[in-house]
């Protein structure tokens, strides 16, 4: 048995991982709530290229989606598309929120495009304030 779940973990690992993204903003709340988690909320744009160049190259790092997908409920939501709380302003996109799913306050905010290594430390940064 230990070697069939060896082999599946290798195989799924080969496979690349991938953040996984819950299908909505009240979604990705709730489970926050129940899971004890920040929650982090990427808002991108269907016209944006660092949008894309974030999706493709840093939410495709295996550190990083393996970072998001143990510490945090995600939802990736759609600036002109998707329905999230208005609060949540993105003047410029991408736009990385990280949220306080027991109080709705938002812990850390960050704009723009970031390569793994910066990222990862944006992750630290939201994890150590939603544990202060």
């Amino acid at each position: 048995m230990k070697k069939l779940v060896v082999a599946l973990l290798l195989t799924l690992s080969a496979c690349g991982s991938e953040v996984m993204w819950n299908s909505g903003y009240d979604q990705a709340l709730a489970k926050a709530k129940k899971e004890n988690k920040p929650l982090m909320v990427l808002i991108t744009s269907e016209e944006c290229r660092w949008c894309r160049k974030l999706e493709a190259t840093t939410l495709q790092n295996d550190e990083i989606v393996s970072r998001i997908n143990t510490s945090f409920e995600a939802v990736n939501v759609t600036k002109e598309k998707s329905i999230y709380p208005k609060t949540l302003t993105a003047k410029m996109v991408p736009m990385s929120y990280f949220i306080d799913p027991r109080n709705g306050k938002v812990l850390y905010s960050i704009p723009g495009y970031w390569e793994a290594e910066d990222y990862s430390s944006v992750l630290d940064d939201a994890l150590r304030k939603y544990k202060k």
